[in-house]
C-alpha cells in the first residue's frame, strides 16, 4: 500500500505549483506518495492509507461527478476533510451561515429577477456563480439591468448565465489593500499570503494578473481565520484537517472572510514552498 494519495486533476496532473516542495517534505517524514487524477478510473483508492485533496481545479464544471467520487473514496480509504465538507464549502452560501463571524455579506439568487433585486439592494455589486472558484465567472455590475446578467458573457470563462448565484457588495479595498489568505492547517494558522489585482480587475487570482506575496502572520488576520475555522467547524462537527481563509476589509474598516477554501486550496508553494511542512504534519498526524 502507499501512504497517502495526492488527488489532482488533469490539467495539473504533476501536481500543484510548486509540488516537488510537498513530495520533500513527505519524504522526510517517511510518508511514500504519488499525485494521482481525481477522475481517472485505474486509480485504486483502496490501495492508499490516506487521500489527500489537493489541486482539484476542475470540479467546479462537475460538482456532483466530484462529490460522488469523494463519497466513494471516503468509503474506502480515509479522506482528509471529506465529503461532507466538500459539500458544505462548495456551495458559497455558507458565509451566511458563518455566524458570529464578520464576512462579506452574500445573498442568494436562483433566477434572474432575484439576482437584480441582490444587485438593487447592494448598489454596486460582485455577481458570481454560487458553485465556482478562480475567480472564473466573476462580474462587477451597478445596473440591476445590466444586459450581461443571466445572459452568455463570450469572454468570461464559466459565465453565470442560468445560475444559481451569490452577489456581494464590491469591497472596493480589494483594489488597494487586495485580499489577505491565511492558512489553517492541523487546527493551526501557520501562514500568510497577501494578493493584489491588477490594473482595474478585482480579482486576485493569477490567471487575471493578479500577484501573490508570503508575508509574516499578522495578529489581527490570524484571529479571523481561527474564529472562521471554529464556527465551520462547529457547524460541521468535526475539525477541520486543512483550509485557508481569504478576507477582505470592509468599509467600516473590519476585517471579513471573503472565502473559506476546504476543498482543494492551493497551498502557494511555488511562493511560500515552507506551507509543505505543516501540510505533512497533517499528513503524517492522520496517518498515525
Amino acid at each position: 500500500m502507499i501512504d497517502v494519495l495526492l488527488v489532482t486533476s488533469s490539467d495539473w496532473a504533476t501536481g500543484e505549483p510548486g509540488f516537488d516542495a510537498l513530495d520533500r517534505a513527505l519524504a522526510a517524514r517517511g510518508i511514500s506518495s504519488r499525485w494521482v487524477c481525481w477522475d481517472d478510473p485505474g486509480v485504486e483508492w483502496d490501495k492508499a492509507r490516506l487521500v489527500a485533496v489537493r489541486s482539484t481545479w476542475d470540479y467546479t464544471s462537475k460538482h456532483a461527478e466530484f462529490l460522488a467520487w469523494a463519497r466513494r473514496v471516503e468509503k474506502e480509504t480515509q479522506l482528509l476533510n471529506g465529503a461532507d465538507v466538500f459539500a458544505w464549502n462548495m456551495d458559497k452560501m455558507y458565509l451566511d451561515a458563518l455566524v458570529g463571524v464578520p464576512a462579506v455579506p452574500t445573498l442568494a439568487a436562483d433566477d434572474v429577477p432575484a439576482l437584480q433585486a441582490a444587485v438593487r439592494s447592494f448598489g454596486r455589486a460582485v455577481v458570481k456563480p454560487r458553485i465556482g472558484a478562480g475567480g472564473a465567472g466573476v462580474i462587477v455590475v451597478d445596473d440591476p439591468d445590466d444586459p450581461r446578467l443571466g445572459t452568455e458573457i463570450e469572454d468570461v470563462p464559466f459565465p453565470p448565465a442560468g445560475g444559481p448565484w451569490v452577489v456581494q457588495p464590491l469591497v472596493e479595498s480589494v483594489r488597494t489593500e487586495g485580499e489577505t489568505s491565511v492558512f489553517v492547517l492541523g487546527g493551526q494558522t501557520v501562514s500568510q499570503v497577501d494578493k493584489l489585482p491588477a490594473g482595474e480587475e478585482i480579482r486576485v487570482h493569477e490567471y487575471f494578473g493578479g500577484s501573490s506575496t508570503p508575508v509574516p502572520l499578522r495578529d489581527e488576520a490570524a484571529e479571523l481565520a481561527f474564529d472562521a475555522f471554529a464556527a465551520a467547524s462547529g457547524l460541521l462537527g468535526r475539525r477541520l484537517d486543512y483550509g485557508r481563509a481569504d478576507m477582505m476589509r470592509l468599509a467600516d474598516g473590519q476585517l471579513a472572510i471573503s472565502e473559506l477554501e476546504l476543498v482543494e486550496p492551493g497551498l502557494y508553494l511555488d511562493v511560500l514552498p515552507d506551507n509543505a511542512e505543516p501540510f505533512a504534519d497533517v499528513v503524517l498526524a492522520a496517518l498515525r
